[in-house]
């Protein structure tokens, strides 16, 4: 069937509106960061109630590493005002501080990074994160016009080559961050989140994009359907952690600099002086590594699938279910390195650094699987072109 270049040339249209949009929606949330400010809001008190419930809710098994990194960075924020910068804060300020800290950090990992206490937010900055979260949906939904409208000029599923099979994984992207804000306070991650993305869709749409145009004979099958679905899924969600896990690692390098400012160590940088820098702005590193576990432990069993799929579509195309081919083999090693981080977390209790090496490690392999094997390496899945 001949391609219909008038949803094909609406298809570009809206691709290149609806990254326009997630820019928007990506300076929108740095300036939310921008205009907010660290410290202790006014008039707020913690009671002895309170203090009592929060710290009867964190589970004992939780290493004391865990949660003196957290209230030595709170004391240390404190610290920073006090011996560094100024006059002495009063013992109940400060114990309002950490308190503020101990409840961010519980057993439910508050999401809500500042703003449960220790982060005063201007009108301004807040009215800036819901219009960027906005202009995030809105972009979301351009984005997936574009995607439907390119199916609908080529009759076909639209992820037939890399620069399709790029935008879906970006799409799914910004609906995994559209899903978990709806039910955490994660505006923070907007930004970290929405700069991969732009950057991706950017490279898809220039070095990548080539016009829609009929499934090659090898992809022509209804496996397509359910084999590279799953695999975009996974990957999309794949990419969430790895923000994620690099979000934690710049936070764990943070509260432990903290720590060395309150032990006399180090000294401490302008950002902790002036109680403000992104990273402070940032939940704790404990918060951040139980998000990337969760999201990781989600994104697993699709991946799995998608290699049984695709083991099932191979024996229908090829006669067999598995020969090593260099895109099964990288699939299999990212399937395994993931494998292995949730199986670390599991059974040997892995948290902190030595997971998030895991997470990155695994991130590499997938994006290994997806770009040198399909630009550089020759093998029989090198039928898709670019």
């Amino acid at each position: 069937m001949a391609v219909n270049e008038g949803f094909a040339s609406l298809s570009n249209h809206l691709f290149g509106s609806g990254m326009a949009v997630y820019s928007a929606a990506m300076l929108g949330f740095a300036a939310e960061f921008a205009f907010s400010r660290l410290g202790t809001r006014d008039g707020e008190a913690v009671t002895s109630t309170e203090t009592s419930t929060e710290t009867s809710t964190v589970p004992a098994a939780r290493t004391s590493a865990d949660r003196s990194a957290v209230l030595v960075a709170a004391s240390a924020a404190a610290s920073a005002g006090s011996v560094i910068d100024g006059p002495a804060v009063d013992a109940a300020e400060r114990a309002r501080e950490i308190e503020a800290v101990r409840r961010r950090d519980r057993a439910a990992h508050s999401l809500a990074g500042g703003d449960d206490g220790d982060l005063r937010v201007s009108a301004r900055a807040r009215w800036i994160g819901r219009f960027a979260v906005g202009a995030t949906a809105i972009g979301w939904a351009l984005h997936l016009a574009s995607v439907v409208t390119r199916g609908v000029a080529a009759d076909r599923v639209p992820w037939g080559n890399m620069y399709e099979y790029s935008s879906m994984i970006c799409l799914i992207a910004v609906t995994t961050f559209l899903g978990l804000i709806t039910r955490h306070n994660v505006r923070w991650l907007g930004v970290f989140v929405m700069v991969p993305v732009v950057l991706y869709l950017g490279f898809a749409g220039t070095v990548l994009y080539v016009a829609p145009g009929p499934l090659v004979p090898a992809l022509n099958s209804y496996w397509l359907k359910i084999h590279v679905v799953g695999a975009i899924v996974a990957s999309g969600v794949f990419l969430v952690s790895a923000v994620t896990t690099l979000l934690f690692l710049i936070k764990e390098r943070w509260e432990n600099r903290l720590a060395e400012v309150a032990t006399g160590r180090a000294e401490a940088s302008r950002a902790m002086q002036n109680r403000g820098g992104i990273v402070m702005r940032l939940p704790s590193s404990a918060a951040l590594d139980t998000l990337t576990y969760r999201i990781i432990a989600f994104a697993f069993p699709i991946w799995t699938f998608a290699i049984i799929a695709g083991a099932i579509w191979a024996e229908a195309a090829w006669g067999r279910y598995w020969g090593w081919d260099p895109k099964e083999t990288w699939s299999f090693i990212t399937w395994v390195c993931y494998a292995a981080y949730l199986h670390a977390r599991a059974t040997a209790g892995w948290r902190g650094r030595r997971a998030a090496t895991i997470s990155l490690v695994a991130f590499t392999a997938l994006f290994v699987d997806y770009y040198l094997v399909n630009l550089v390496i020759t093998g029989l899945h090198s039928y898709a072109g670019v």
